[in-house]
């Protein structure tokens, strides 16, 4: 695999991280225990593994500037900024969240999941909308030798 590759891959495991969300939480409001747990975990995997790509990526790659000027710069920011911060911000809930789920802590595990589900959905969310937005609507500024 390409390093130049890895943000699409990237984008793919966000918005299976999605997908596996909206399915966790369809399949606890119907109290389909085993399955909720199946698309939690495999989230939360999903996860982890775009945040070792990522890392890996940005560590080889350097810093990738947006291309899009105008109107969509400023909306390109602000999607990021939410988007960076609320990604540090979700790490350490979803560990406690998962962690008071395997500890079978449902009580406390509820509560926290109240927070943990909506703001996860909007990183990895908006993780698929900011690859859109710098690899496939603008043409991103690439370091040298990574551009293809």
């Amino acid at each position: 695999m390409s390093l130049a590759s890895l943000p699409a891959v990237n984008a793919s495991l966000n918005g299976l991280c999605t997908v596996f969300l909206l399915l966790g939480f369809a399949f606890i409001r119907q109290r389909k225990i085993q399955a909720h747990r199946f698309c939690m975990i495999t989230a939360f995997f999903c996860s982890a593994i775009f945040l070792v790509l990522y890392l890996y990526f940005h560590f080889h790659a350097g810093i990738i500037r947006f291309g899009g000027q105008g109107w969509i710069r400023p909306v390109y920011l602000t999607i990021l900024i939410t988007h960076t911060t609320l990604a540090v911000v979700i790490v350490p809930l979803v560990l406690i969240t998962l962690s008071r789920a395997l500890r079978e802590r449902f009580d406390k595990h509820r509560a926290i999941a109240r927070w943990t589900l909506p703001l996860w959905l909007y990183v990895s969310i908006t993780g698929v909308i900011v690859y859109w937005l710098l690899y496939i609507a603008y043409k991103p500024i690439m370091p040298p030798g990574l551009a293809s």
